[in-house]
């Protein structure tokens, strides 16, 4: 059996997460996802919109996944390897390079992103939106004052 091994955080899980799982599962015969905690995270000056509880939970639900693990730090990778026998550590290529060091222990693979996707840009997007709502609200709230002066100076 061919085991591989990622990592990732998974926040507001879209469609380059499921082409990247699909991608991965197909490298072997089991797929285990180690999920940043909500406190690794936060070392990383990182948060997430969903909790590492419900995040799991959709990995889990995942067809493409067979086991979620809880990912506490950095150093765990290679303890990881060994623990779960993993044959092949794969990774997206925003990552190209960093964990090269694990080829001592297991094939490292580096997987392209699906293009024009990510959760960083559903986040900013959806930032741009609340600030874009923010100023129609504003810009109503004060054509509404400029209305009511307007109606007070004329009585």
């Amino acid at each position: 059996m061919k085991v591989i091994l990622t990592y990732g955080t998974f926040d507001l899980f879209h469609v380059g997460h499921v082409r990247l799982l699909e991608r991965l599962a197909s490298l072997g015969d089991k797929l285990i996802v180690g999920l940043s905690s909500d406190e690794f995270n936060k070392s990383k000056g990182k948060s997430s919109f969903f909790s590492y509880e419900e995040r799991a939970e959709i990995l889990a639900a995942c067809k493409y996944v067979d086991l979620v693990i809880p990912e506490r730090e950095w150093e765990q990778k290679e303890s990881d390897i060994n623990k779960y026998n993993v044959d092949i550590f794969a990774m997206g290529d925003d990552w190209k390079g960093h964990f090269d060091s694990l080829s001592s222990l297991c094939q490292v693979v580096y997987l392209p992103r699906t293009k024009s996707i990510s959760t960083s840009e559903i986040k900013t997007l959806i930032a741009d939106l609340k600030k874009n709502d923010l100023n129609k609200v504003q810009k109503s709230l004060n054509d509404a004052i400029e209305i009511i002066k307007k109606l007070n100076y004329s009585e």
